[in-house]
């Protein structure tokens, strides 16, 4: 059984800096692409990062390249999004995902998904 547990959210000041963590279990992250989305109250969610580990290929959104850096420990089985330099447009649930072929970075291409985590950027 596939599942993904987010943790590390909370409330952050702007600049600062926070690590999400998902823990993934019933399969290796090393078969997947996995992904970061993110959703804030009224929009669509949308790809925040995504990593395949079969293509090296990573995937960052415009709005947080340079800021944020998706990372995979294949010991833990646990994928991280560190985040820093936040910003108040950050401020979003952040779901972990996966998927078991090679996709694109956009929600409806991933089957499995965590419970998502609150992140919420303000002074």
């Amino acid at each position: 059984q596939v599942q993904l547990v987010e943790s590390g959210g909370g409330l952050v000041q702007p600049g600062g800096s926070l690590r999400l963590s998902c823990a993934a279990s019933g399969f290796t992250l090393d078969s997947h692409a996995i992904g970061w989305f993110r959703q804030a109250p009224g929009q669509e969610r949308e790809g925040v990062s995504c990593i395949t580990s079969i293509t090296g290929n990573t995937y960052y959104a415009e709005s947080v390249k340079g800021r944020f850096t998706i990372t995979t420990d294949n010991a833990k089985n646990t994928v991280y999004l560190q985040m820093n330099a936040l910003k108040p447009d950050d401020t979003a649930v952040y779901y972990c995902a996966a998927e078991p072929r090679v996709v694109r970075c956009a929600p409806l291409e991933y089957e499995y998904w965590g419970q998502g985590i609150q992140v919420t950027v303000s002074s």
